[in-house]
């Protein structure tokens, strides 16, 4: 995964270092500027069983900024907001290895370096027993669950950091 670019962010951006679960780091340019859900659609997006990305819809390629070549290939994780503990994504696959779907909000990172908030549910795709794939469906998140996820995620963040 390649390191965002002054090149594709709006102005006002600032660079934050993302760790991730298996150590690897990213630098990510982020603004405090919001993109609101797209009233009446659905984001969808799929991923083979280590989170690659195989296929997104139009309203996934819209919303994140890339281009639909840029996305395919490149790790789910491309969209990780530096906002959202690493926590939220260890239960979400913990969820996941229990054969369950996975709910939860998220605050995805565009290229730009804006963000949006969603309402996710995630499930794999079972063929003959075997997990090929996962699906994620977001929907339009409530406006009083984010703000109360904004104090939560902020508190596991420090948390995190002790």
């Amino acid at each position: 995964m390649q390191d965002m670019h002054l090149d594709d962010v709006v102005p006002g951006c600032v660079s934050q270092t993302l760790t991730y679960y298996d150590g690897t780091e990213r630098q990510v340019l982020v603004s405090d500027r919001e993109v609101p859900f797209p009233e009446g659609k659905l984001i969808v997006s799929r991923t083979d069983p280590q989170g690659i990305l195989t296929h997104g819809n139009q309203s996934f390629v819209e919303m994140s900024g890339f281009s639909e070549a840029e996305l395919i290939g490149q790790p789910h994780q491309i969209l990780r907001h530096p906002d959202m503990p690493k926590a939220a994504f260890k239960d979400l696959w913990d969820t996941l290895a229990r054969g369950e779907k996975w709910t939860g909000y998220v605050k995805n990172l565009r290229k730009d370096g804006a963000y949006y908030w969603v309402l996710a549910t995630v499930v794999a795709n079972v063929r003959d027993g075997q997990v090929v794939g996962y699906t994620s469906v977001r929907r339009k998140p409530s406006r009083q669950r984010i703000d109360e996820c904004i104090e939560q995620y902020r508190q596991m963040i420090a948390q995190e950091s002790a």
